[in-house]
C-alpha cells in the first residue's frame, strides 16, 4: 500500500510530461463517448430498442442505478487497458531494468532538469565523478584528454591514426545505463592472440571511427547504443598529440625532456614542466561549448601531470574555464602518484596546476582529509593538507571531507564525492543569492 502510494505521488510529480498527455487522452475519449452517446440517445428516445441493447444500456435498472453502473464500469475498462496496453508496448524495453516504469521515468526526469556538469580529466579518477553525478543529472560532459600512447591505446593509435581511446572508454562505460554489464563487455582485455591486450572497448571505438569516419561521431553513435546519462568529448580531435615533460632526474646536471604520457612517470625523477606538441593543439569546439554552458566544471581527480594538465594545456580550455559563469572545483587526489606526485601535499598540487595554468581559473579546491589504514596497504600514502597559512587559502574556497573509498582508499568513492560537489555548489549558490538579496534591499 505505502509503495502504491509513493507511485501514485510520482506520477502527479510536476515535469515528467505525462498529466498532460493523459488529459488529452482522457478529452478525446469524453468527446468520442459523448457523440456516441448522441446516437445511443436517439435510439434509446425512439423506444424501438433490440433487446441487445435494452440490456446493455441497463433500461431495467432505475436511473441512478444505471449512471453509477456505467461510470464504474466504463472507468475501470479505462483503467485496465491503459495498464495492459502499456505493459504490452513497454514489455521488451523494461526487460532488463530493475526499477519499475514509475521509477524509470521519474529517474529520468529529475535527470534531464539537472545541473549542467561538465568534468574535466582523464584516467581511473574522472570515472568516479561522473557515476556519482550521474544519479542526479543527465546533463553531463566528460571531457577526456587524449594524449594517451600507452598500452592499447597507443598501439590503436600509431598502427591506426585514431585518437586513443582508452580514456574514451572508461568515461563511456562509466555512464553507461547498465554500467555492470557494460563495464565487464568494454573493459574485457584479450589476454592472448593477435588481440592480446587490445580491450574490445578500444576496438569497438577504433572500428566505429572507421565507419563513421571520425572519433567524435564514433562517441555519440556508442552513445546512443549504450544509453549513456551524458556524454563524453575528446579534449581536441588532433591526432598526433604528444606529451611532453621536463624531469630533474637525480644525478643529472640540467632537465632531461621526456617525450610520451606514458614515459613520463618511469623517468624517475621530479617533473618540473609538462607542455604538448605541438604547442598550439586547438581545442574541439563541442568541448568549448560545453564549458561556456555550464553549471558546475569539475577538474579532476586524475594523474596531475599525464590527465589533467593535458586537458588544460589545450588551447581554448582554460580559457573558456575562465569565462565560463560556471562554479569551478579542482578535485585534489587523495593518495600521491609514483612517478607524478610523490611526497606532494594538496598546497603542492594546486601550486603545480598554477605554476602550468596560471591563478583564477577555478573557484574551490575539494581535498580528501580521511586516511584509513584498513585496505590501505603499504604503497599508499595519503596526499596531506599542507601549509596551513599558505596564500592558497585565500585565493580558493578549500573544502575538506571524507571521500576515500572504503574497499580501495586510495581512490575517491563515487557517491561521497558527489554529495561533496553538489553541497559546496549549492552552498555557494545560496551565499550568492543572498549577497544579492542584501544588496537589493540595501
Amino acid at each position: 500500500m505505502r509503495h502504491s502510494r509513493h507511485a501514485i505521488i510520482k506520477w502527479l510529480t510536476p515535469g515528467l510530461r505525462i498529466k498532460r498527455w493523459l488529459a488529452l487522452l482522457l478529452f478525446g475519449i469524453t468527446v468520442l463517448a459523448i457523440g456516441f452517446a448522441q446516437v445511443i440517445v436517439t435510439l434509446y428516445r425512439s423506444g424501438d430498442l433490440p433487446d441487445l441493447l435494452y440490456i446493455v444500456l441497463l433500461r431495467f435498472l432505475p436511473v441512478w442505478a444505471r449512471v453509477v453502473v456505467s461510470v464504474l464500469f466504463g472507468l475501470g475498462a479505462i483503467v485496465v487497458a491503459l495498464y495492459e496496453l502499456n505493459q504490452s508496448i513497454l514489455a521488451p524495453f523494461a526487460l532488463r531494468r530493475r526499477e519499475s516504469l514509475i521509477d524509470a521515468v521519474y529517474s529520468h526526469s529529475r535527470r534531464q532538469r539537472g545541473l549542467k556538469v561538465v568534468a574535466i580529466g582523464g584516467g581511473t579518477g574522472l570515472p568516479s565523478v561522473l557515476r556519482g553525478m550521474k544519479q542526479v543529472t543527465r546533463n553531463i560532459t566528460a571531457i577526456v584528454t587524449v594524449a594517451d600512447d600507452g598500452g592499447s591505446s597507443g598501439k590503436l593509435r600509431r598502427e591506426m591514426g585514431v585518437l586513443p581511446p582508452g580514456d574514451l572508454r572508461n568515461n563511456i562505460a562509466a555512464l553507461a545505463d547498465d554500467e555492470d554489464l557494460i563495464t565487464q563487455l568494454f573493459q574485457y582485455r584479450f589476454a592472448n592472440g593477435g588481440l592480446e591486450g587490445h580491450s574490445f572497448g578500444n576496438l569497438f571505438l577504433t572500428a566505429l571511427a572507421a565507419i563513421t569516419g571520425s572519433m567524435d561521431q564514433a562517441l555519440v553513435e556508442t552513445g546512443q547504443v549504450l544509453a549513456i546519462e551524458g556524454r563524453v568529448l575528446p579534449t581536441t580531435l588532433q591526432d598526433n598529440v604528444t606529451l611532453m615533460a621536463e624531469v630533474r632526474v637525480p644525478g643529472e646536471t640540467g632537465l632531461r625532456r621526456i617525450s610520451g604520457e606514458s614515459q613520463i612517470p618511469e623517468a624517475g625523477g621530479k617533473i618540473e614542466r609538462v607542455f604538448l606538441h605541438p604547442d598550439q593543439v586547438r581545442a574541439y569546439p563541442e568541448a568549448v561549448r560545453a564549458i561556456l554552458s555550464a553549471d558546475l566544471i569539475v577538474i579532476g581527480p586524475g594523474s596531475l601531470y599525464t590527465s589533467i594538465l593535458p586537458n588544460l594545456l589545450v588551447a581554448g580550455i582554460t580559457e573558456a574555464i575562465r569565462i565560463s559563469s560556471a562554479y569551478t572545483v579542482y578535485v585534489c587526489n587523495v593518495a600521491t602518484q609514483d612517478g607524478e606526485t610523490g611526497g606532494f601535499t594538496m598546497v603542492d598540487h594546486v601550486t603545480a596546476l598554477e605554476a602550468h595554468i596560471g591563478q583564477g581559473v577555478f573557484d574551490a579546491v575539494l581535498a580528501n582529509n580521511s586516511y584509513p589504514s584498513k585496505n590501505a596497504g603499504e604503497r599508499t600514502h595519503y596526499v596531506l593538507p599542507g601549509q596551513e597559512k599558505h596564500a592558497i587559502y585565500q585565493r580558493y574556497a578549500v573544502q575538506f571531507a571524507d571521500l576515500t573509498d572504503t574497499d580501495r582508499p586510495w581512490r575517491h568513492d563515487a557517491v561521497k564525492l558527489a554529495q561533496a560537489l553538489l553541497a559546496l555548489y549549492h552552498s555557494t549558490t545560496q551565499a550568492a543569492h543572498s549577497d544579492i538579496g542584501t544588496a537589493a534591499i540595501g
